[in-house]
């Protein structure tokens, strides 16, 4: 299991290595200069050479990325910014702030965005799915297919606005979605997330229903799955003991990637309802050219998707020994 683990571990380390190289060349290598932009109208060509060298960014693209990258371990050093700590992922071309300190800033209200919606899309999508699988062909299941095929056509931005429009403003029934830290304020902090909890569940709860139906339905025909009930075992311990193992592997993966996405940044849902979380912190960079916020959160986000990754295989492994020897 170990070497298992490690052999992960070291993969998606290298996959992030590649990550970064790949979109530092892209997005230094894009035809908008930054240092143009921070120099102002009256530029120049004396104030943009200083600029640049003041940004760090007046070196080639190769040498630019080994220092950036070897920022990461010992820190760096900017003519403009001063000392930046490792880990260091650059300063913000656009605030002056160092780029992980307003990631690590932001990231809890991602965090609690992801983490609440996750708990309820996998309760209710995981539960509806194995009812509908018990009660195969019968209302019940007509109902949930139907239910989970609506919700999955939905999308979050109408859905979010409705949602703010009706329970907030027209009925009152919650309160105005925001973030207050959950160790200043537990009930404001539950109650300001409720709605984005609700609205962002609602589509991937339609897909785990699916996805954990289909998955139920197929396994609960296998041979084992007969064999088990032939020999007398009751409804619930076939259920449980050999159909839903069967089936958790898929769902596992999918949670696993869906979560990793979210702890990436959920941008439209942020976005909707004006949650300052990772998803918006990288609309903000997208729209005034922050490069080096840009190249941080793209790398959190796939840093997530490979810690997740791991964390699937790990799962997987403990589901059915015979990956640990892949």
């Amino acid at each position: 299991m170990f070497r298992f683990l490690l052999r992960r571990i070291v993969g998606g380390a290298v996959i992030l290595l590649i990550i970064s190289a790949i979109v530092f060349l892209l997005f230094y290598a894009a035809p908008r200069d930054p240092a143009r932009l921070a120099c102002g109208k009256v530029c120049t060509p004396e104030t943009l050479a200083l600029v640049q060298k003041n940004l760090g960014i007046a070196d080639p693209l190769p040498v630019q990325y080994w220092h950036w990258f070897e920022g990461l371990f010992v820190g760096r050093d900017y003519a403009t910014f001063g000392n930046c700590p490792a880990p260091c992922l650059g300063y913000s071309f656009r605030n002056s702030e160092p780029v992980l300190g307003t990631i690590l800033d932001r990231f809890p209200t991602t965090i609690s965005l992801s983490l609440g919606s996750a708990a309820v899309f996998v309760v209710f999508g995981v539960g509806t799915g194995m009812l509908a699988a018990v009660k195969q062909g019968k209302a019940l299941d007509k109902i949930a297919s139907s239910a989970s095929l609506i919700g999955s056509s939905l999308q979050i931005y109408i859905v979010g606005v409705f949602a703010i429009y009706l329970f907030t403003n027209q009925l009152g029934w919650l309160e105005r979605p925001s973030y207050t830290p959950f160790t200043d304020d537990p009930g404001a902090w539950f109650a300001g997330l409720l709605l984005p909890w609700i609205v962002l569940s609602v589509i991937f709860t339609a897909n785990y229903t699916r996805m954990t139906r289909s998955q139920l339905v197929e396994t609960l025909s296998e041979d084992y799955v007969r064999t088990a009930r032939a020999k007398g075992l009751s409804s619930r311990t076939v259920f449980f003991r050999f159909a839903w193992r069967g089936a958790m592997g898929p769902i596992v993966t999918i949670f696993g990637l869906d979560l990793g996405v979210l702890f990436g940044g959920a941008i439209i849902t942020e976005k909707t309802f004006n949650l300052h979380g990772i998803g918006e912190l990288s609309v903000k960079a997208v729209s005034t050219s922050d490069l080096p916020m840009l190249l941080g959160v793209v790398l959190v986000a796939a840093a997530a998707i490979l810690i997740f990754n791991i964390i699937v295989d790990a799962v997987y492994a403990l589901i059915d020994p015979r990956v640990r020897l892949a």
